[in-house]
C-alpha cells in the first residue's frame, strides 16, 4: 500500500530532532551531506514527502496509531560515484 500524499511530517520531528546534533543517535550529521539544515528543514520534508509514491510496510501499532516504513532515496544524499543512498523512514 502507499501512504495518502497529505501523511504527517511532524515539524517537530525534523526541526527538534533529525537536524539537530545530538550526542547520541545523530541524524543530522548524516542528513547535512545532503545538504539539509535546520534553516532550510521544508527542503527535507519535501524530498521526505516525494518517498510517499513507494510501498509502505506496516511495521507496528502503537498508542499513537500504526507505524509504517517506507525506504527510498532521497534526492540530495548521493556517494561520490553519483548514486543514492538509501534510507528507511518510519511514519
Amino acid at each position: 500500500m502507499t501512504l495518502p500524499e497529505n501523511s504527517l511530517i511532524a515539524e517537530d520531528k525534523l526541526t527538534k530532532y533529525l537536524l539537530v546534533s545530538r550526542a547520541r543517535a545523530d541524524k543530522s550529521k548524516f542528513l547535512s551531506i545532503g545538504g539539509y539544515t535546520i534553516e532550510d528543514w521544508t527542503a527535507l520534508e519535501n524530498d521526505i514527502r516525494s518517498l510517499l509514491q513507494y510501498e509502505a510496510t506496516e511495521e507496528e501499532i502503537t498508542e499513537f496509531g500504526t507505524l509504517y516504513s517506507i525506504t527510498g532515496k532521497l534526492r540530495n544524499l548521493q556517494v561520490s560515484n553519483g548514486g543514492k543512498i538509501k534510507c528507511t523512514f518510519y511514519f
